[in-house]
């Protein structure tokens, strides 16, 4: 049962982190391109930001619970 909810969290995170907006990318990493405004999550953005956390934190969850039971 665990491993059924692990693979649909991990399907829906997966889904989540490519839908997310990609600004600067590696490209800031190295001090090239793109400006360094600061940007702040709003309405759909917002949502699918915090799902994201939520989600990651649920698939951590779910690995520690199966590695207990």
């Amino acid at each position: 049962m665990l491993t059924i909810a692990e693979i649909i969290v991990s399907v829906i995170l997966i889904a989540l982190v490519l839908v997310q907006e990609r600004s600067s990318g590696l490209s800031g990493v190295f001090g090239g391109g793109g400006d360094a405004s600061y940007q702040t999550r709003r309405g759909m953005e917002r949502g699918i930001f915090i799902s994201t956390i939520v989600l990651a934190f649920v698939f951590a969850a779910l690995a520690v619970a199966k590695l207990m039971f």
